[in-house]
């Protein structure tokens, strides 16, 4: 089976390799310059980045199918639809009805007064737009705001305040507005500083986390330090990719996510082996070039694989998960990039200085860096006695908390569900869905002709119009537009079922699948996708789905790959997969418990709401499964090393798995901190994001780093280094061990021949 190679050495040679051991070795001979090239690339990809300007991703290319189609044909035009603005007239007892006086006389003052700020257009009564409810103790009064749609919850604040007192005048009714503006002014008051709070207290959290793992200031600042630089670094370089694959805000918030959780591990992993070296005796130097070959490998295999996970995001097809996905991909290597060159140059430059700061009670506990930690020794000792039971107790306990997941029903969530009844909008909003079902999302048919007048293209939208209504996919009133010069007609057809998308997503069905083909289908030249909130959701859906198995095959395949490359064991390979995608359904398991059957959801701040948001699912897969690695290859890597050095496989895995428990711990707690920030924002979607990242990271770095991989690997014994003869020619990236160490023996396999591992 070939003689212990692993380390890239053969007796007597001492020749660094891989390059992460080349970049650590340059950097600490030429430290200004790595310090200095660090900085000018930050700042140059920064000016070039805002020079640039930011491409945001445009409505058209949001999604695929008719939804695409129809924001295309919208654009393509140059028609800039309006924020639509309504205003709802109720009675508050249902004594009044529309025909009363005091009613009309209510509409009367809406219309004017909101007229009167001169922010809005095309004010409609409900007396002439058909607008009143079936009980005729509702009505509607519609409007658009002036300028451009974007911005209008900025200058919707008069409107608002129109509205509020004529409801001062008219006690027995109520009066209320809802719409895109006063919704997105409503939104940015309550919830626009909850992201900004969240990235900006993550810095902080992380700083003190890392004052009690190092014990010392300057040792905690430098990973905050890295990963600020590299996330300002990213977000000059999405400027500039931006031009080629459009970002988003969003992206913009899961970078500062991802880029401040691996970052900090990054940074974590090498100056906690670099101290560990120097607590056991070695000088700076030698404390350096160990950490560069060791901890340095082990972040470029992490940082790959997590941007290989990443890299599935551009699968979908989706313009929001291609921009987090390219995102998250570039903050990972950026990070990568700067933990191996730039990170060793400051430690050479600070020396014993790393250490300054020292904060009383802590320094003497940071201090040692890498020191075998207690509590996990007592843990692994228990395993590694009983590791059949070990793997049944967790690996049971992992599935049982996973079981739930099957059960998962997904689905984009309401304003409602979202936002609980914490907003009185929100209240607005179910109100107008009552009494004018699917009136506050109705479906929007963009039509398209050669001649938008043409008498069969005028018949094809009357009998549309008619058909709608009489297919019983829609109670009225069916609102067409008409932009003659474009030849464009928008057709506005509220959908039966309101809220309710499962009853308006079959509303929709009837449209797409019976009215229009019986209608404007039968008109050759015309084009009539159906677009809308609902619309979009299912379209949003569809396309998510169709791409899970992809993205998954992708992600698994090049994970296992790489972890085959990088440690030359099929075990190492397969386990790692099996391992993460444990974690993941455990993850998977606490949401739908949660969040869907509600239990404990008011331990979090939230209340279950039957379902998963739709597109946490497979995001959650790829960033789990890319940070899953972070903690399996530096685990590994350690057992590994410990292997080569002579050490059985058992003595190697209770060395590689106590000695890196203080940092896997540190690095966890950091990153639990960080995801759990998120889970407290307002927002139903981000708590289950938050809370589904937080409990992944948990019980991946204690539950299955802790225990289940020590107890699997026991049980393998020196099966855990197999590789198939076959496999003995793929490239061998296992080089980057310690320079100075020699192997003390060939490690010898069960039949006695030398194990290459």
């Amino acid at each position: 089976m070939g003689t212990v190679m692993g380390s890239g050495r053969r007796n007597g040679d001492t020749r660094v390799r891989g390059f992460a051991a080349r970049a650590g070795s340059w950097s600490a001979r030429h430290r200004w310059a790595a310090v200095g090239v660090w900085v000018l690339f930050v700042v140059v990809a920064m000016g070039l980045g805002s020079a640039a300007g930011r491409v945001d991703v445009k409505d058209s290319d949001q999604l695929k199918g008719e939804t695409h189609t129809a924001a295309k044909i919208i654009e393509d035009a140059g028609i800039e639809e309006p924020a639509g603005e309504t205003v709802l007239i109720q009675s508050k007892d249902g004594r009044l009805k529309a025909t009363d006086p005091e009613f009309r006389a209510a509409v009367d003052a809406v219309v004017r007064a909101v007229d009167a700020t001169g922010r809005v257009t095309d004010v409609g009564s409900p007396y002439d737009t058909d607008t009143i409810s079936a009980d005729g103790r509702s009505a509607l009064v519609r409007f658009d705001m002036r300028g451009d749609a974007e911005t209008a919850g900025e200058r919707v604040e008069p409107v608002l305040e129109a509205v509020a007192e004529v409801q001062r005048d008219h006690g027995a009714l109520r009066i209320e507005e809802i719409g895109g503006a006063s919704m997105m002014k409503t939104f940015d008051d309550a919830f626009g500083d909850d992201f900004e709070k969240a990235e900006y207290s993550a810095v902080p959290v992380a700083l003190g986390i890392l004052l009690i793992a190092f014990g010392a200031l300057v040792a905690a600042v430098l990973p905050v330090l890295l990963a600020i630089t590299a996330i300002m670094a990213t977000m000059g370089l999405m400027g500039l990719v931006s031009h080629l694959v459009p970002m988003s805000d969003v992206a913009n918030s899961v970078m500062l996510l991802v880029g401040m959780a691996v970052g900090v591990d990054y940074c974590l992993f090498y100056l906690r082996r670099e101290r560990e070296e120097r607590a056991a005796g070695r000088d700076a130097r030698t404390a350096l070039r160990i950490a560069a070959a060791t901890s340095g490998r082990a972040i470029v295999v992490s940082g790959v694989t997590v941007c290989v996970a990443m890299a599935g995001m551009l699968f979908t097809g989706l313009a929001e998960f291609e921009a987090m996905g390219l995102a998250s991909l570039i903050v990972v290597a950026v990070a990568m990039v700067g933990s191996v060159t730039v990170l060793p140059a400051l430690l050479s430059l600070l020396g014993e200085r790393v250490d300054k700061g020292r904060i009383p009670f802590l320094s003497r506990r940071g201090h040692g860096g890498g020191g075998e930690s207690r509590f996990w020794s007592a843990v692994l000792k228990g395993v590694l006695a009983r590791p059949v039971l070990s793997v049944l107790v967790a690996a049971g306990a992992l599935l049982a908390i996973a079981a739930p997941a099957a059960g998962m029903k997904t689905q984009n969530l309401t304003l409602d569900q979202e936002f609980g009844d914490s907003l009185p909008i929100v209240q607005t909003y179910n109100r107008v869905n009552e009494a004018f079902p699917g009136g506050s999302e109705p479906a929007q048919v963009v039509v398209r002709a050669a001649d938008i007048n043409a008498p069969e293209v005028r018949e094809a939208l009357a009998d549309f119009r008619a058909r709608a209504v009489s297919s019983g996919a829609s109670r009225g009133p069916v609102a067409i537009r008409l932009h003659d010069e474009r030849n464009i007609a928008l057709v506005s057809v509220p959908l039966v079922g309101g809220s309710d998308l499962e009853k308006a997503g079959e509303s929709l069905d009837t449209l797409r699948d019976e009215v229009r083909p019986a209608t404007l289908g039968r008109v050759d030249g015309v084009e009539a996708p159906i677009t809308g909130q609902v619309a979009g959701s299912k379209d949003f859906n569809d396309q998510l789905v169709g791409s899970v198995v992809p993205v998954f095959v992708f992600v698994v395949v090049f994970a296992f790959l790489l972890m085959l490359l990088s440690f030359r064991s099929l075990t190492v390979a397969v386990t790692s997969i099996v391992l993460n995608l444990l974690s993941v359904g455990a993850a998977y398991g606490i949401l739908v418990t949660v969040f869907q059957h509600g239990w404990g959801a008011s331990l979090v701040g939230a209340e279950g709401v039957g379902a998963i948001v739709s597109w946490l699912p497979l995001f959650l897969f790829v960033i789990l499964f890319g940070l899953s690695m972070d903690y399996h290859v530096f685990v590994v890597s350690r057992i590994r090393e410990a292997r080569l050095r002579g050490r059985t496989t058992k003595d190697a895995i209770s060395h590689g798995v106590v000695t890196t428990a203080g940092v896997v711990t540190s690095a966890a707690v950091i990153m639990v901190a960080v995801f759990a920030i998120f889970g407290t924002l307002s927002m139903q979607s981000m708590k289950q994001m938050g809370v589904g990242l937080a409990a992944a990271v948990l019980i991946d770095a204690t539950i299955i780093r802790g225990v289940l991989l020590p107890a699997v690997m026991a049980l393998l014994g020196e099966r855990n280094w197999y590789l198939p003869r076959w496999l003995h020619r793929l490239p061998d990236l296992t080089h980057d061990e310690a320079p100075e160490t020699a192997v003390a023996r060939p490690a010898r396999d069960g039949e006695g021949e030398p194990l290459k591992v």
